[in-house]
């Protein structure tokens, strides 16, 4: 009788816990994926993606707990030139024929002080998985006075080296610097 009511309880528990499981999906009209590089030691070039999708899990308002979830199509890569993207798409930087996504999958979240957090996880580009660590600032959860649904706010920053990756290793720095800016900033709504 004490096992079977042990039972029920973790199968209410787990229930419990599942149904407080939100998700969240980008919202692409005020989300961006942007990157910058210093070409020449001397200026720096920016893009962006513009095609990527972005979710969190999460079972606390505070998002302390949240799994984050990004993939980008390489092939949307925009730098306003439309030579440097496709060379950017070529075998010599993403070869975004036989690469043509990009994706991250945190592993935790810690905070690092009020509302900001690091966030490490498991980034994939060009074939070729690393763990990476990046500063996430958490902006807030409002009610959208529009559509009157929750939305969070957030910002991720972090660098990234090209040579862990692969990418471009013929064009070593100063040419195009090594590091590499990343800066993800988005609206969440809840689904």
């Amino acid at each position: 009788m004490k096992k079977t009511i042990f039972i029920a309880l973790v199968i209410l528990i787990s229930q419990a816990t599942v149904q407080a499981q939100t998700s969240w999906k980008s919202d692409k009209a005020h989300s961006k994926l942007t990157f910058s590089v210093v070409h020449l030691g001397i200026s720096d070039v920016e893009g962006l993606f513009r095609n990527f999708d972005a979710t969190i899990t999460s079972t606390k308002a505070d998002f302390s707990d949240g799994v984050f979830e990004l993939t980008a199509d390489v092939k949307s890569i925009d730098t306003e030139i439309e030579m440097r993207d496709n060379h950017l798409k070529s075998p010599d930087f993403f070869d975004a024929e036989k690469f043509d996504k990009i994706t991250f999958k945190s592993t935790s979240i810690k905070p690092a002080a009020k509302n900001k957090y690091t966030l490490n996880g498991n980034l994939t580009m060009h074939g070729i998985t690393k763990a990476v660590s990046m500063n996430l600032l958490y902006r807030g959860t409002i009610v959208h006075p529009m559509n009157k649904t929750n939305v969070a706010g957030f910002q991720l920053t972090g660098l990234l080296k090209r040579s862990d990756f692969n990418i471009g290793p013929n064009f070593k720095a100063p040419m195009i610097s090594d590091e590499v800016e990343i800066k993800a900033d988005g609206e969440f709504a809840a689904k």
